[in-house]
């Protein structure tokens, strides 16, 4: 048992964003394991009525869940300060920037980080973006800035594709970015309370690691460790650490990279809430530590804290 033995654990899953189907996974699950350890459990589903939820659950600590907006963005971390209730992971800063692309980046850059070259149009724009508005040219990577799970994500090899990416990425939260297709090592990094747990390699049956690949058993293989030179490895834990500090996150994130043949670790994003389902990628590089399922979520509950 850890720090919260005996006090009454909220865990918030579910809620409004585009990823509910993924957080009510991770939330049973994680409720399940924290069950498992001893803890009193209340799973909450976020909703509008969320602060009248927790209170009548007398919640003692939230165990963050969510993904997505509302959930990830800082929304619910601000709702939790404001109402006393220490919670998982990130704060309320540090979650808005790891969830919003264009700030995120260049923090990035401006610390270091190798970036992928991008540009960035409002969405109204999305109808009237062509291949000469992109000094890099085709194939082209398109997202919106403001989504997870690679929820709008297009990988564009034509002109004629490039108008309705834009057009399908427009109907999400955020501007629209599109950046520079590097082929390289698809490569996720862990870090837990700072430090690199270890880097995972992914290989997608389908074009790219989209939300398919991402949550359908079976559909995209992957390596731990990483396939990687040891110092092409280790380059890479290294720039993940640095994320996780510059955006001021806390408790487990996970850093996606694209891995360029010389070594380059492109860093893509922070998620300030990674999954933890079944086929989830933070489960996977904890157990190649030996850290089990239970273990990894009682370490986040033990982090739990109000940041403001």
């Amino acid at each position: 048992m850890g720090t919260w033995s005996g006090k009454k654990v909220a865990v918030l899953y579910g809620g409004r964003s585009s990823e509910r189907d993924v957080s009510l996974r991770t939330g049973q699950g994680c409720a399940d394991a924290l069950r498992e350890r001893g803890h009193d459990v209340t799973l909450i589903d976020v909703d509008l009525e969320v602060a009248a939820r927790l209170r009548a659950a007398r919640a003692d600590v939230a165990f963050v869940a969510l993904h997505g907006r509302w959930g990830e963005d800082g929304s619910i971390q601000g709702l939790l300060e404001s109402m006393g209730i220490p919670y998982t992971g990130s704060g309320v800063l540090a979650s808005a920037l790891g969830m919003d692309k264009v700030f995120s980046k260049l923090l990035f850059r401006e610390h270091g980080l190798k970036v992928i070259e991008y540009r960035v149009f409002p969405r109204e724009q999305a109808e009237r973006i062509t291949v000469a508005d992109l000094p890099f040219g085709l194939p082209a990577v398109v997202k919106p800035a403001g989504e997870g799970s690679s929820v709008g994500v297009h990988i564009v090899r034509d002109a004629q594709a490039l108008q309705a990416a834009c057009r399908d990425a427009a109907r999400y939260k955020g501007e629209l970015i599109v950046e520079r297709y590097v082929k390289g090592t698809e490569v996720d990094v862990a870090v837990l309370d700072g430090k690199a747990l270890g880097a995972i390699e992914i290989v997608p049956s389908r074009e790219f690691y989209d939300y398919t690949a991402k949550y359908t058993p079976g559909a995209t293989q992957y390596f731990y460790p990483a396939r990687l030179p040891e110092e092409h490895a280790r380059r890479t834990c290294e720039a993940a650490e640095q994320a996780h500090l510059v955006l001021g996150c806390a408790g487990v994130t996970r850093a996606d990279f694209i891995v360029s043949a010389d070594g380059v670790p492109y860093i893509l994003e922070v998620n300030t809430l990674p999954g933890m389902t079944a086929t989830s990628l933070v489960p996977k590089i904890a157990a190649g530590l030996g850290i089990t399922f239970a273990e990894l979520c009682e370490r986040l509950l033990d982090g739990a804290a109000l940041k403001a």
